[in-house]
């Protein structure tokens, strides 16, 4: 009988980032799939990164995660989403290339030292006086390990649901954990049921491309990866189409036909991805909805029509394709479908994503309420590099919400629990101008190699960019007179003085481009590096507030709170956070922060109006003769 100190089920993006994260901290570890040939396989939009998404996928890589680094050898399409708003919401999201993203994960993947494959379904979890002690597989075998990550996706429990069709199932054509799913029911965990969807596949070869307005990937050289040198494959461009009343007609008169309206799927779908018929039905208004046309590969004529996931009969499918330009003839060579599977309440978790009833047993991706292989692959970092640091006697890197998305995803998980699938998105985080995308190794991958979970290259590489970094502070610190720009051309007030280059940067029309002569340095040494420097000094009067209030609300974390203290008068608090906080009562400002959906901004806010209410009553008191 074999024994390992982490053992994860499931090889999808969670499933990978948690065995190789486990791996690389030392932990002799094993990622057991039904399917050693499915681990890293696009189960839905053939794309990585987005807004929000892109951020986490910079975070993963910073601490030598694998998705960046598929995403690039996969890239068929590289675009920056909301460019025209400030850099610290940009989005960084490829297209890839089935195939090639699976080949560059399984090769990741195999290359892991201190890491196995083991193929085989993962019957059922092997527990000893409560606690986790392993895996039993379906042919009665057992592998032992004291730590279990548990990376389902959407397999635990998984009905798929096409119209009137019904079918087992975590992804078209393969098995659902479903022995795993009653096990963890017959633990009495909470446990609830969400459900996702896909949209049917097309055959690009019976769309209508001229007709359409091309989306190109953009023209610039940016990776997802801090490791990718540059990109390596041909770029194919996508292309823009929208539903039309016909297609939302005839979706309404097949709303019966919908397992989503006929009662057949009652768990919650995601908010911020709803199926086409959701759509139709909550904003019945709209006269179309976008949908993109996305190449799956170079080699396939395969076409993902991001935009109209859905669970309706195959008839009704086909159409509302053929209602929208561009698509009159398209053929559908695999109709969409909603799957519906089981979740653990991602509250029952510690920070480290363990679960409280069962001592071991970690859990990361679709299990926790998430929805996204972006998502999914950090949580399955956070997971691995607990398990396999708790295995080595080692901390794994310190997240918090200052320091990464990651870490906000977690706290939002674990406190505030879900009722839908979770999205990341740039608005959860109240420390996003520092959580810029293009940052991330700036901020964690240190932490990462002070942890010893990041490769010796990336050691190496994370060093050689520190050293360019003195160097370009040095030019970023250089005196510029204000009579030299205008001499130059630059429009500023020749009375202006002498001013650090990293202070002219926060004027309006002067940026890195105009100010490069006098820096010193060649900046296209490391361009990303420059630039995102030079957004460090033009957000640096925000950062330092953020920086003072950070320190304020850690040094006032043992202010008391009155019982009686009047929540409902704090600007900011949400009703069910003031419900929240007058039933716990908590006596201090610090227990107020574990209380269940309370975040770092409402701490804030609370901080103020305790302060407030502590001079009102002192201003009040009777004065001494």
């Amino acid at each position: 009988m074999q024994r390992y100190d982490v053992l994860v089920i499931g090889g999808g993006h969670a499933g990978v980032e948690a065995a190789c994260a486990a791996a690389r901290m030392g932990a002799r570890s094993a990622l057991i799939s039904f399917d050693l040939g499915a681990v890293g396989a696009m189960s839905c939009n053939p794309a990585i990164g987005g807004l929000g998404k892109g951020h986490l996928v910079r975070e993963v890589d910073a601490l030598d995660g694998v998705l960046g680094r598929a995403a690039d050898a996969g890239a068929i399409h590289y675009r920056m989403l909301n460019r025209s708003k400030g850099s610290a919401v940009w989005g960084p999201r490829v297209q890839a290339d089935r195939v090639l993203f699976k080949a560059e994960v399984q090769r990741l993947v195999q290359a892991q030292a201190n890491l196995d494959l083991v193929e085989g379904e993962a019957a059922a979890l092997a527990l000893r006086g409560g606690r986790v002690a392993g895996v039993e597989f379906a042919d009665g075998a057992i592998l032992e390990a004291p730590r279990v990550i548990l990376c389902t996706g959407t397999f635990l429990g998984g009905v798929l649901f096409r119209g009137e069709e019904r079918f087992e199932g975590g992804r078209v054509g393969e098995n659902a954990a479903t022995r795993l799913a009653e096990q963890l029911r017959a633990a009495e965990l909470p446990m609830a049921r969400l459900k996702t969807g896909t949209p049917p596949r097309l055959d690009g070869r019976s769309i209508d491309w001229a007709s359409l307005p091309e989306q190109p990937s953009d023209d610039e050289n940016w990776t997802m990866s801090a490791l990718s040198e540059r990109r390596v494959n041909p770029q194919v461009f996508c292309a823009i189409t929208r539903t039309t009343l016909e297609a939302h007609d005839v979706i309404r008169d097949n709303f019966h036909r919908s397992p989503l309206f006929s009662g057949a799927i009652d768990a919650a779908g995601p908010r911020y991805c709803p199926s086409i018929e959701d759509k139709i039905h909550r904003f019945g208004d709209r006269d179309g909805h976008q949908v993109f046309l996305e190449p799956e590969g170079l080699d396939t004529h395969l076409v993902y029509p991001n935009g109209i996931s859905t669970s309706l009969p195959v008839d009704v499918q086909r159409a509302v394709v053929r209602s929208m330009p561009g698509l009159d003839r398209a053929e559908i060579v695999e109709p969409g479908y909603a799957v519906e599977y089981d979740h653990i309440d991602p509250r029952a978790l510690t920070p480290d994503l363990q679960l409280r009833a069962i001592p071991g047993l970690y859990c990361a991706g679709q299990i926790n309420g998430t929805t996204g292989y972006e998502e999914a692959a950090a949580q399955g970092l956070v997971a691995g590099l607990a398990a396999g640091g708790e295995a080595m006697g080692r901390a794994p890197p310190k997240l918090d919400r200052a320091n990464s998305y990651i870490a906000v995803m977690v706290d939002d998980l674990t406190l505030q629990g879900v009722s839908e699938p979770y999205r990341m998105l740039t608005s959860r985080a109240e420390y996003r101008l520092r959580l810029r995308a293009n940052n991330a190794s700036s901020r964690l991958t240190a932490l990462g190699i002070a942890a010893g979970c990041v490769s010796e290259e990336r050691r190496r590489w994370y060093e050689r960019r520190e050293e360019l970094r003195a160097r370009f502070i040095a030019g970023f610190e250089r005196e510029v007179g204000a009579k030299d720009l205008v001499d130059h051309g630059l429009k500023v007030r020749r009375d202006g003085g002498q001013k650090r280059i990293e202070e002219w940067l926060r004027h309006d029309g002067i940026d890195l481009t105009v100010l490069q002569p006098w820096i010193g340095e060649n900046v296209d040494q490391d361009l990303e590096l420059a630039q995102e420097m030079a957004e460090d000094a033009v957000y640096a009067p925000y950062l330092a507030r953020q920086d003072a209030e950070l320190q304020d609300l850690r040094a006032s974390e043992g202010l008391a709170l009155a019982p009686d203290f009047p929540y409902a008068q704090v600007p900011g608090l949400s009703n069910e956070m003031v419900e929240r906080l007058s039933d716990a009562s908590p006596p201090t400002l610090a227990a107020a922060g574990r209380v269940s959906g309370v975040t770092p901004a409402a701490l804030a806010a609370l901080l103020v109006h305790a302060r407030r209410r502590e001079a009102e009553k002192a201003d009040s008191a009777p004065k001494a003769a």
